[in-house]
């Protein structure tokens, strides 16, 4: 019976014209989605500070979507409040939550798509660690000896500890407080070995108390050692002055001369002491104080002075609590009348960079304009003059050349190019006779297939 129904309904629609057959309804695409992104981390680290983390992931063909964070040893999830945007064709979605140091451990997340017009839904599952930073410690630190010489070098030594295991690989601080001061002030840094120990030798030069400091990292927390003291006597040493020179050598008239060089002590730098640097002109027997500088942690120093005259320069150290005096070998440096200076040219820039429109049609035209000016004693005006047009697509390192056009007297600079890769673009002018050149800002122009 159902079969001759079927039969007829076609004969008859025949008859009124033809077959016509109903297109099928094409069914709703089914949904995806990407994995969950987590930033920072993972794994996240706290402290004693909350940090907020943002999870992110995108949807095709979906609806609507959801995201559900499970602490450690909790059966069920808890939805997190998601913001979307565009993202092509897809949907980017992102939402936010801090954790704080008793959310340590191991975390579940679930993001799902639900697909529109019942095409169903897809989801993704991931765990990310939430980790609490360590608490350190720095134990058994000791400067020995505890009574030396002035001069003399100590060991400083001790051993780092993170969650009360030996901490290998960090850096270390050895500071320094002299005695009648309140603050301590940077000595030397040194790498923990194996078990978190450390050791290094330092020169005393006063007495003062001696510690370790570990500024911390993003897994472990900061710590100070106790102050162990170390009693200084005195004693002048010998000194000499290394490697002074004068520079460069010849030199033109009026231009400025470098001084260098380092104080030493038994071969090792003198830091804080003051070097003068003195003259003696061509045909005289007399030298004069020029100028002078306080050494560096590794005794170095470095004074500068304006060249007047040919002559010898020589450095010298007057002494000090704990230091004999000592002074340089002479440098002779010859002073020449400078060349005259070659004409100066007038500075330009290109401003006002717009590539349009953005995002472009892939094989459609792309405008650029700008303006070329030049600086006409402290006023801006516009210039004529040939600028390049040059492109860099996206992810590459090189900028290419592409044209090269020409501004008018008003400076205004347009032109148009095919555009067919996303990327940056930009006006260089190289300068003529009269001018330096400049270079515009970059602008970043998006190309879509469609």
């Amino acid at each position: 019976m159902l079969q001759r129904i079927q039969t007829a309904a076609v004969v008859l629609a025949m008859g009124a014209g033809g077959l016509v057959l109903a297109p099928a309804a094409s069914a709703a695409a089914a949904p995806a989605v990407t994995k969950v992104d987590v930033d920072p981390g993972p794994p996240i680290v706290v402290s004693d500070k909350a940090v907020t983390a943002t999870f992110s992931f995108a949807t095709k063909d979906a609806g609507s979507a959801e995201l559900q964070l499970k602490p450690p040893g909790v059966s069920a999830g808890s939805p997190i409040t998601l913001t979307s945007k565009p993202f092509g064709q897809w949907t980017r979605w992102t939402g936010s939550r801090a954790f704080e140091a008793k959310d340590a451990g191991t975390w579940n997340v679930l993001a799902v798509a639900h697909g529109s017009g019942g095409s169903g839904e897809k989801s993704v599952t991931g765990t990310f660690e939430v980790r609490k930073t360590l608490d350190t410690k720095i134990v058994d630190f000791d400067a020995d000896p505890d009574r030396v010489s002035r001069g003399d070098t100590i060991k400083v030594s001790g051993t780092l500890l993170a969650g009360g295991k030996g901490y290998a690989g960090q850096s270390v601080t050895i500071t320094f407080r002299e005695q009648g001061t309140d603050a301590y002030r940077h000595v030397a840094k040194v790498a923990t070995g194996p078990g978190g120990a450390f050791g290094a030798r330092v020169r005393a030069e006063t007495t003062g108390w001696w510690r370790a400091e570990f500024g911390g990292t993003t897994e472990a927390a900061s710590s100070v050692s106790d102050t162990d003291r170390v009693d200084v006597r005195a004693g002048d040493r010998d000194t000499d002055i290394a490697g002074f020179d004068a520079a460069p050598e010849p030199v033109d008239k009026g231009d400025t001369l470098r001084f260098t060089g380092a104080l030493r002590s038994d071969g090792d730098g003198v830091p804080g002491q003051r070097v003068s640097v003195l003259f003696k002109a061509q045909g005289s027997d007399r030298w004069e104080y020029v100028t002078s500088d306080v050494t560096g942690r590794h005794g170095r120093f470095l004074a500068s002075a304006t060249a007047t005259g040919s002559g010898w320069w020589r450095a010298v150290f007057r002494g000090a609590r704990g230091f004999d005096g000592s002074s340089s070998d002479a440098d002779w440096v010859r002073v020449d009348r400078p060349t005259p200076p070659p004409a100066e040219k007038a500075g330009t820039r290109v401003v006002a960079f717009n590539a349009y429109p953005e995002p472009v049609k892939r094989g459609k035209y792309l405008k650029v304009r700008g303006l070329l000016q030049i600086d006409d004693e402290g006023t801006w005006e516009g210039y004529a003059g040939k600028v390049a047009l040059y492109f860099k697509p996206a992810h590459a390192r090189s900028w290419q050349y592409v044209k090269t056009t020409r501004s008018g007297d008003s400076g205004k600079l347009w032109t148009k190019v095919k555009a067919w890769k996303s990327g940056s673009w930009k006006f260089v002018y190289a300068g003529d006779g009269d001018t330096y050149g400049d270079t515009s800002r970059a602008d970043y122009v998006r190309v879509v297939r469609r």
